[in-house]
């Protein structure tokens, strides 16, 4: 594997770990009812794990309630379940063939609790961006000992996945920012 190559699978990867970041960020919600909150929720379809958006009908009723419909009357009941035992901290009721999903008033209290999660994935994504980091860096020392490339090329190569991870790691700040001004404003 040549030094670009690794230079370029470097910043793909930490480039997934952003975006994986983000996806993170918009689980957590900011007080509104919004349908991209249940995009990760997995259910239970007669045997095989199955994302809910693709067994109901999520639709938002007010900006504080949202109603998920599932076309197989039979998982009403499997669905409440399995929104209640998401990390969401959601109370859902089951109303005969749907299940309304009222959001709770975001407390101050909650709202610190938030950022709390929102911060613990963030230091998660630069624990990620740190270990793509160490293992490119151990590639191109294997390099350098298979005398592929020399100890300069090795350096200026390890100094390039610095400034790489040093921009992700700025990167993920500017995401965290964001979200917990989102979450914190009323």
């Amino acid at each position: 594997m040549l030094v670009e190559d690794i230079k370029k699978d470097t910043a793909k990867k930490m480039e997934i770990s952003l975006s994986a970041l983000r996806t993170e960020f918009g689980k957590v919600r900011s007080g509104r009812a919004h349908a991209g909150l249940f995009d990760q929720i997995q259910v239970d379809y007669y045997g095989t794990v199955t994302p809910l958006n693709q067994i109901a009908n999520i639709s938002v009723l007010d900006a504080q309630t949202l109603s998920v419909s599932p076309w197989d009357k039979q998982l009403v009941p499997i669905v409440d379940k399995t929104i209640r035992d998401s990390d969401l901290g959601l109370n859902p009721a089951v109303n005969g063939d749907t299940v309304r999903v009222p959001m709770p008033a975001l407390t101050e209290e909650r709202r610190r609790e938030l950022v709390k999660v929102v911060k613990t994935h963030a230091e998660n994504c630069k624990i990620a961006l740190r270990n793509i980091r160490r293992d490119a860096n151990a590639q191109l020392k294997a390099l350098m000992k298979a005398k592929t490339i020399s100890e300069d090329e090795e350096r200026k190569a390890s100094e390039s996945v610095q400034g790489l991870t040093d921009q992700s790691v700025l990167e993920v700040d500017k995401i965290f920012a964001t979200k917990e001004a989102d979450l914190l404003s009323v």
